[in-house]
């Protein structure tokens, strides 16, 4: 049984069928790992949630932010942005079916020796604590109250940790780490302002996999959400999310050899308006 990690789909399910084929998939045995995204700015984004709820137990998928956005439109606490690309969800026939599988998802994942989240973790979590956290986010989507919590759920505020932080403070903090992080400083304030690469970055952040004593950094931990940042693999840390839906690749690596696979998807280069 092989474990493969995917990077962000984006509803780019053409190319996701493609990258597992090289990969020599095998439904019969094999685990995909979803480090979220699957949805937004691609043309097939109904087609790749269904294909992941096919797998059932065969699969593990992380919640991204445009996850969290499709969520929050289906529940009409906020319009669609102008650049979405999730109507194909919103207007099907099993509408209801999908968004509550979506729901149902994790924030974050350990296994095999890795740890799995879409975008990634302020320095002061643990993986022990990261996880318990995540829980606690899960717990709230997947509750009677979650449209109460996707209410709540959007805001930059605020911006560090604090064990002390109850509520929807608290859990706003887990979700803007866990789905939408990039850089921090030193202390674990986050910023939300830039999605550029690893130049031009504000002055004292940093990525915030390189933040000094990160509590996390004995786990290797996949994560997705930086085009710009593009496929970056180290020992401690591997950013899948390789621009499939901005026309460059779908990446994906098997956990058991290390072993990366690509997809090239120039075809869907300008098809997508913005991150």
């Amino acid at each position: 049984m092989a474990t493969i990690a995917i990077g962000d789909v984006q509803g780019c399910y053409d190319q996701l069928m493609r990258l597992l084929e090289r990969a020599e998939y095998d439904e019969r045995r094999d685990l995909l790992w979803f480090v979220g995204d699957l949805v937004n700015r691609g043309p097939q984004s109904a087609q790749t949630v269904r294909f992941a709820m096919s797998l059932g137990e065969r699969q593990v998928t992380v919640l991204g932010n445009h996850d969290l956005a499709l969520l929050v439109v289906a529940d009409g606490i906020k319009k669609p942005h102008r650049g979405d690309t999730f109507d194909d969800i919103l207007s099907a026939p099993d509408r209801d079916e999908l968004i509550t599988w979506l729901r149902h998802q994790k924030m974050m994942h350990a296994g095999d020796g890795y740890a799995m989240v879409h975008a990634g973790l302020l320095p002061q979590w643990s993986i022990a604590q990261a996880l318990a956290l995540a829980r606690e986010v899960e717990v709230a989507l997947q509750g009677p109250d979650h449209r109460e919590f996707l209410r709540h759920m959007y805001g930059n505020e605020p911006t560090r940790w604090r064990d002390g932080l109850t509520g929807y403070d608290r859990l706003r903090v887990v979700v803007n780490a866990m789905a939408r992080l990039r850089l921090v400083t030193a202390e674990g304030a986050m910023d939300f302002s830039h999605n550029g690469g690893l130049t031009g970055l504000p002055a004292g952040y940093m990525p915030w996999y390189d933040a000094p004593n990160r509590a996390s950094r004995d786990t290797a931990i996949i994560f997705g959400h930086w085009a710009a940042l593009g496929l970056h693999v180290r020992e401690d840390v591997v950013c899948l999310d390789s621009g499939c839906v901005w026309g460059r690749a779908l990446s994906a690596l098997r956990l058991q050899d290390r072993r990366l696979f690509q997809c090239d998807c120039r075809e869907l280069a300008g098809t997508a308006s913005e991150d």
